[in-house]
């Protein structure tokens, strides 16, 4: 039997308790009070040592915001709509492979394999429709 000190492993015990407890038990409480200290030890050696209400710029040079203004916003959102009507233009198989390979990125490859065509009718069926959105946003 070991006597151990409830205050050293639990952090709501105020004052000094002392209990008697098994050995097996009083060597788990250590190692997981040793896993604890060591664990923060790296928690704090890996954590950025500034404050994000410092500003001194910091936080805004870690985000890559890649647009300058709302204008440029919403720039980019009348884009992505005209790009999805494109889309939902072409014919539903060509929709299908456009997506697959430029949004999932999917080699051509694995579409045919999928759909069971040869990869040259994929290639041909991609160009096909890539030109058909060009024609579409033109």
């Amino acid at each position: 039997m070991v006597t151990i000190n409830l205050r050293d492993f639990y952090p709501w015990y105020m004052q000094d308790e002392f209990i008697e407890v098994v050995d097996e038990i009083a060597d788990e409480l250590f190692a997981d009070n040793r896993y604890e200290r060591a664990h923060t030890r790296r928690v704090k050696r890996n954590k950025a040592q500034y404050s994000l209400d410092a500003e001194d710029g910091i936080e805004t040079a870690a985000i890559v915001y890649p647009f300058n203004s709302p204008e440029a916003v919403f720039d980019m959102m009348g884009r992505f709509c005209r790009l999805c009507r494109a889309l939902n233009s072409l014919p539903e198989i060509q929709g299908r492979r456009i997506e697959a390979h430029y949004i999932l990125c999917m080699s051509q490859r694995d579409i045919a394999k999928i759909e069971g065509v040869s990869e040259n009718a994929i290639n041909k069926s991609i160009k096909k429709g890539l030109v058909s959105m060009k024609k579409f946003l033109n």
